[in-house]
């Protein structure tokens, strides 16, 4: 009986499953839980089902075409409102000066009328010289930098208000000086780069963009074309919004028309200087000192608000790597290059449209406005004429958007055609002092010559940007030339303050049909498509130094600009690397020969090598002579 129920035992336990060991199991999970773990990852990678990459491209290069626009209207804001702040505190400042009142009581051994000689001295002066070191400025700094730099200038010149003193006053007013140029010049580079970049966002699939090459002749025009139009609808906006300090501060304390043109005898084209015989005294009661520090500081806050505007809304112009080409060219040719640009019939042509365009803005707010707008209708309509002037500007500043359709010479031409006609109105026009009957005729002429304003200014900074769409490395020198210019006709306005009305606007008609006559010849030779003659850029220089340049070739500068010496230098280069490779691969194999070109350390290794390498080679030679000789 024991027996048979132990061999049921045994018969039961070989039925049962043999568990296996712990080991076992383990090494099963673990391959199970490999196994499903190399799953996830596939799936995780692998292709999704609801990604689409054309769609997420598209998205991206949207958000792109968004940014650039928020860059011009950031742009266009900015500078608006640093003009705004700079333009209607110097008009206060200088109405509040003229003064005599005001001067002896405030400010009685100071001396703030010789001041503000100095003042408009450095304001006026010192952009002569702006053309030697502006281009240096913008390619040290970087274009979206100096238009922070110069607004942060604008903004020391408000700060030095509070302290009315020699050595506040006009060392700012200098360094505004110094800072037109080179705010003119970016911020019409910058403007040109949006239209740039806007269209290889648009176009992001093409071959041209997709390898950074040079675009298309007449690509980005349209986009040019609007974009300086927006630009100059916002802009023109900063003399509607200068004539606040006057209009809601100043104004109270003026006094009336009988007062300040007692001793006015004629107006208009009949006077010499700017008004003869005005009043000295021209304020009813001096404004109190806490009424104009809160004037001060309002100002002073939106000089500042510009300020963020352009260091947070505003995108960089040129990518990182661009920004190093452009000062890789060394500083010696970039100090150079904008003369060496002057020999571009192009450029020269333009020269008196450019002078002609800084004659017309100026003589607009002080010739026009005081000698004919204060002369007949008094200070208090000042602000009248300057608004309504402002709001003219920036509303035909839209008719440049007609350049989309009609040929790029209209703009120019029709404000021309316009300022002409004027120009010889205002030759006989002469109103009589204290007649309020003309303030109609003299607002219809502000509206007029905001007309001929719009299309000039909208039309040259369009034109500039067409001529040289396709050279991105060029901008700055083109528009530092412009603004430069601009600066010299200024210059001559500060001049000529003395002289007759008639020989004023002789000069302005003079200059006007000059300017016309050379842009006609432009056109023709471009129409009969003379070649003109361009500057070679050289080609950036980079030190073999940080991530971005390990190799030489890496510029984006287009192979018809490589010359001769380049080619042979090149050549040369490739010899050296050849040979370093060569030998670098019998000693060592193939593949540190190719490391030994592509690094640069590897390739200085490999030079010294080579060097020390041939050095042994004459000196066994040489020991083999001895003993041949021996």
């Amino acid at each position: 009986m024991m027996d048979a129920s132990d061999r049921e035992e045994l018969v039961g336990d070989a039925d049962q499953p043999v568990a296996p060991p712990n080991g076992v199991i383990n090494e099963l999970l673990h391959v199970g839980q490999e196994g499903n773990m190399q799953g996830q990852m596939e799936e995780f990678l692998g292709p999704q089902a609801e990604y689409n990459e054309e769609e997420e491209e598209r998205k991206y290069y949207r958000r792109k075409r968004l940014g650039v626009i928020k860059n011009v209207l950031a742009a266009s804001v900015g500078a608006t409102i640093v003009y705004s702040v700079y333009m209607g505190l110097l008009q206060m400042q200088l109405i509040l000066h003229y003064d005599m009142t005001y001067r002896e009581v405030k400010y009685s051994n100071l001396g703030l009328e010789d001041i503000d000689r100095k003042m408009l001295m450095g304001i006026n002066v010192t952009p002569i010289i702006g053309l030697l070191y502006t281009p240096v400025l913008i390619r040290f700094l970087g274009t979206k930098w100096m238009m922070f730099l110069a607004s942060g200038i604008y903004a020391l010149f408000v700060s030095t208000n509070y302290w009315e003193r020699y050595y506040t006053l006009v060392p700012s007013a200098v360094a505004i000086g110094v800072a037109i140029v080179p705010l003119w010049a970016s911020l019409g580079n910058y403007i040109t780069r949006m239209a740039q970049q806007y269209y290889e966002y648009v176009n992001y699939k093409e071959d041209h963009v997709q390898e950074q090459k040079k675009l298309p002749k007449g690509a980005c025009h349209n986009y040019i074309i609007v974009f300086q139009s927006v630009f100059y609808i916002i802009f023109h906006l900063s003399f509607v919004f200068a004539e606040f300090p006057m209009r809601f501060v100043l104004n109270d304390y003026l006094h009336e028309n009988q007062h300040i043109l007692f001793n006015v005898h004629s107006c208009g084209a009949n006077i010499s200087g700017v008004i003869p015989g005005f009043n000295t005294t021209v304020l009813t009661n001096l404004p109190r000192s806490m009424l104009l520090i809160q004037v001060e500081s309002v100002l002073m806050g939106f000089a500042f608000l510009a300020m963020i505007i352009f260091l947070v809304l505003c995108g960089a112009a040129y990518r990182p790597t661009e920004e190093i080409d452009l000062r890789s060219i060394g500083w010696g040719n970039i100090f150079q290059l904008p003369f060496k640009h002057l020999r571009d019939y192009r450029l020269r042509l333009l020269c008196p449209f450019f002078i002609y365009s800084g004659f017309e803005m100026l003589f607009a707010v002080t010739g026009f406005s005081l000698s004919y707008g204060v002369c007949a209708l008094g200070l208090k309509k000042l602000w009248l004429l300057i608004v309504v002037y402002g709001l003219s500007c920036s509303v035909f500043s839209s008719l440049s958007l007609c350049l989309l359709r009609l040929p790029r010479w209209v703009c120019l031409v029709g404000g021309a055609a316009v300022h002409a006609v004027l120009l010889v109105v205002l030759l006989a026009f002469s109103p009589p002092p204290k007649s309020p009957e003309y303030l109609g005729p003299l607002l219809v002429i502000s509206v007029l010559w905001g007309l001929g304003t719009a299309l000039n200014k909208t039309g040259v900074s369009t034109l500039l940007g067409m001529l040289y769409a396709e050279e991105k490395e060029r901008l700055d020198f083109v528009y530092t030339i412009y603004h430069w210019w601009q600066a010299i006709a200024i210059f001559i306005v500060y001049l000529w303050s003395n002289l007759p009305m008639r020989a004023k606007l002789s000069i302005l008609l003079a200059t006007l049909l000059l300017a016309c006559y050379c842009y006609w010849v432009m056109e023709r030779r471009l129409a009969m498509k003379v070649p003109f003659r361009l500057p070679r850029i050289p080609r950036p220089r980079h030190k073999v130094k940080g991530y971005r340049y390990l190799e030489e070739d890496n510029s984006d500068e287009s192979d018809s600009e490589k010359s001769e010496e380049d080619d042979e230098e090149e050549e040369h280069e490739e010899h050296v690397a050849e040979e370093m490779g060569a030998e670098d691969g019998e000693e060592g194999g193939q593949d540190a020969g190719v490391q030994g070109v592509d690094s640069p350390k590897a390739r200085r290794r490999g030079a010294e090598g080579h060097r020390h390498r041939r050095e042994d080679a004459h000196v066994k030679e040489g020991v083999r002579e001895e003993r041949e000789g021996g």
